[in-house]
């Protein structure tokens, strides 16, 4: 589809953006017509659009692309990180006239008005990013129908802001589901049998698991620790996901069950954090979050540096990762943010189990974190005579 159009036909029309402390910001609608509220992040990523639209941890959220033009190689289908577009909406500085790219089905403007996602394009989006920087992450609302910007303020103070929401129900998996190994058990009798747990992956995760040998039984967030258990896994997968993993209580218990029985566990971004929290650490907001593809991440055990996708708006706090007296044993801090000095792993001492806050999968990012899955491979090698009893 090289040199085809973006944008549908009337998606030209005036829209703003207004944020809960009263900034406003006029454009042009480059999606949906309608509204969309939700708390506004930035991200920071130069190319991956389409991986960051579809990605359900951004579930409720308005999302700010930093690099100045979007659209500019299309859509194709192969790049989706998920079955849909997971934003609640859409803010650009210029949306591309056409896309130039063999592998495109259609413009970015298309797929966001037939998906019936507000986007907004024509916006000063450094002013925009600033204002987040300074104030941190604020509500907002994105308008394309021409909405007075009193109401429209108002809509945004009205919005529930992330602490305390749980959303990883609204984007797991309604049932389970299998993703074969796509490479031979190399001398093993059968690929290792892993299930992930979906509180909103990415399909990366599943492609990188398979090509590491692993048969992948998909559970919704819901499932028990029985359900999880009576699969008779070598190894359980916790994907990333949106909202406060605080409000995710339920999947705590699940992950202690779960890590008492001895079953190697890899957790990321919410999996991460409600590892964290099952260890009886404590999690909490960040100012904007952590939202691009080139976030510094030091190693603490390698001493290496690399440079790792990220999206969350949580952390877990690792002054309180436990020492003896913690419910699965102590833990460690294995990853540190190096911009802010935040945690961006952990392990437990005395169980096979660890995890990330960022995106070793990265889709879109940088391939440095990849030795991750590896890792997990390598525990998964101790486990692969007979799972759980």
């Amino acid at each position: 589809m090289t040199g085809s159009s973006s944008w549908p036909a009337g998606t030209r029309s005036p829209a703003l953006v207004v944020l809960e402390d009263g900034t406003t910001l006029e454009g042009v609608s480059a999606g949906a017509v309608g509204r969309a509220a939700g708390e506004v992040v930035f991200n920071t990523a130069m190319a991956g659009y389409e991986e960051v639209l579809t990605d359900p941890s951004y579930h409720g959220q308005i999302v700010v692309m930093t690099a100045p033009q979007q659209g500019n190689y299309g859509v194709t289908d192969e790049d989706a990180e998920s079955a849909g577009v997971q934003v609640a909406g859409f803010v650009v500085r210029d949306l591309a006239r056409r896309a130039s790219n063999h592998r495109a089905r259609r413009g970015l403007g298309a797929w966001l008005t037939d998906a019936g996602i507000v986007a907004v394009s024509d916006v000063d989006t450094r002013l925009l990013t600033r204002r987040i920087r300074d104030r941190g992450a604020l509500r907002g609302v994105i308008d394309a129908e021409g909405g007075d910007r009193e109401e429209l303020l108002a809509q945004a103070r009205a919005h529930p802001g992330m602490e305390g929401t749980e959303l990883a129900s609204a984007v797991t998996t309604a049932e389970r589901y299998e993703v074969a190994a796509s490479v031979p058990p190399d001398g093993r009798e059968r690929p290792w049998r892993v299930v992930c747990v979906d509180f909103g992956l990415k399909r990366n995760q599943l492609r990188l698991l398979a090509s590491r040998g692993c048969d992948v039984t998909v559970v919704p967030s819901e499932a028990s620790a029985e359900d999880v258990l009576a699969l008779r896994p070598d190894g359980v997968f916790l994907s990333n996901g949106p909202g406060d993993p605080s409000a995710v209580l339920g999947a705590v218990r699940v992950i202690r069950g779960i890590v008492e029985a001895g079953v190697p566990t890899f957790g990321i971004c919410l999996g991460h954090q409600l590892l964290g929290l099952a260890a009886g650490a404590r999690s909490y907001k960040l100012p904007f979050g952590h939202h691009g593809v080139n976030q510094p991440v030091k190693n603490l055990a390698r001493d290496t540096v690399e440079i790792a996708s990220h999206n969350h708006g949580f952390a877990v706090d690792a002054a309180t990762l436990p020492g003896g007296d913690g419910p699965l044993g102590p833990a460690h801090e294995t990853h540190v943010n190096l911009n802010d000095g935040t945690n961006a792993g952990l392990a437990l001492d005395e169980r096979p189990a660890f995890s990330v806050q960022y995106h070793p999968e990265a889709a879109p990012g940088p391939h440095d974190s990849r030795y991750l899955f590896d890792e997990f491979a390598r525990l998964l090698a101790g486990r692969s005579n007979g799972g759980v009893a």
